[in-house]
């Protein structure tokens, strides 16, 4: 069974287009990172292009420590790379198959190279009070972060990656 599993990690990384419904001709564009509220507010809209990296940064509503969940475009699809946790709290912990644990250095641990599609390029968040403050930052510092909790706490959020130039092509 461990091969079949092997086998399957092996198509979706090389064929993420498949996985996600998301097309080649996407590939070599810039993307948008967008966040919205249910009300069609738009919190975030930032370019990534392709092996752009952002996060979602919050504290734990129990631990109060901080999280991270890190995104990448790879060719137009967005795929979660990476999460960091200083400990194994309610709800978090490495699960095995998915990704390599590897210490901080600091007590806490990352998860690297889960590289999972994100289905449809879109997922939905609600966002937590001021004190979790969920929040987009870039590691790479190319823009600002963004607190959604300052705008949007306890509504639900649709974090996206999409093509700009999608409406134009059909």
């Amino acid at each position: 069974m461990q091969w079949q599993q092997r086998l399957v990690a092996l198509l979706i990384a090389c064929c993420p287009f498949a996985e996600v419904g998301a097309s080649p001709a996407s590939a070599s564009a810039f993307m948008r990172l967008a966040v919205m509220t249910d009300q069609g507010d738009t919190l975030v809209d930032a370019a990534v292009p392709a092996g752009g990296r952002w996060c979602i940064k919050w504290q734990h509503s129990v631990e109060h420590f901080t999280v991270l969940d890190c995104y990448r475009n790879v060719a137009g699809v967005m795929q979660l790379e990476r999460s960091h946790q200083p400990d194994f709290a309610a709800g978090l912990g490495h699960i095995f198959g998915r990704g390599e644990q590897v210490s901080d250095g600091e007590g806490g641990y990352w998860i690297n190279a889960i590289n999972e599609p994100v289905a449809n390029n879109r997922y939905v968040l609600r966002v937590g009070s001021p004190a979790v403050n969920h929040r987009v930052v870039w590691p790479d510092g190319e823009h600002a972060s963004v607190s959604l909790s300052e705008h949007a706490a306890g509504q639900r959020v649709t974090i996206q990656l999409t093509d700009p130039h999608a409406s134009s092509r059909e």
